[in-house]
């Protein structure tokens, strides 16, 4: 397990391969971290710190190969292998996110939803599943999940969280508006769209006329 990694680190790995496959699908083969850099408006010298915390890639004066290193951040990131997902609430929100085939495409397989509204319970969206929360630490036993994305109540999701850690989830991501705390080797990514917003608001109001 590689220790003592930032999550800002593991940020731009993600976003450094986004760029790369665009790369690829526009048919480029190599590319040097200086136009990498370039791309993704960050220092290149940057670029290769982040890289070197995993290895070594690229050679000097070439640069890297596209298809070889999108394989190996996908390998570092653990994208390579395939995800099972589950969902806590069926509304609005949620049923979006089960509809979206991004998912899929990147090794996420959502298997399962959950909600108590007697109205939900027993349906399905396209193939998943929607089950009562009654159900959870079965359903999850049975699906082998690891990753939970919550869309519950601020009010309900520390208890859902409980459950969710209890029952072998070893990250959740969080769209309920509040802290959630959980034990020690549980990730938790925080979605604040609201945040995100009011930063858009910050640079819009502060851009140069």
């Amino acid at each position: 397990m590689i220790e003592n990694i930032s999550d800002s680190s593991v940020r731009r790995l993600s976003a450094y391969l986004r760029q790369l496959e665009h790369f690829s699908a526009d048919g480029v083969a190599v590319v040097s971290s200086q136009l990498l850099a370039r791309r993704m408006n960050v220092g290149d010298a940057m670029i290769r710190r982040d890289l070197a915390l995993f290895g070594q890639f690229g050679r000097p004066g070439v640069g890297y190969d596209v298809d070889q290193l999108t394989a190996n951040l996908r390998k570092i990131l653990g994208t390579n292998m395939r995800w099972n997902t589950v969902i806590l609430g069926a509304g609005k929100l949620s049923r979006a996110l089960m509809e979206y085939p991004g998912f899929h495409e990147r090794g996420f397989e959502i298997v399962a939803a959950f909600d108590i509204d007697p109205r939900k319970v027993d349906t399905k969206v396209g193939d998943i599943p929607i089950h009562h929360m009654d159900e959870l630490e079965t359903i999850l036993a049975q699906c082998q999940a690891r990753i939970a994305i919550l869309t519950v109540p601020a009010e309900v999701a520390q208890q859902v969280t409980d459950r969710l850690a209890g029952a072998g989830i070893d990250g959740i991501l969080n769209f309920a508006t509040t802290h959630l705390e959980t034990p020690q080797g549980i990730h938790i990514d925080q979605v604040d769209i609201t945040a995100h917003l009011e930063q858009l608001c910050f640079h819009a109001t502060n851009a140069i006329p």
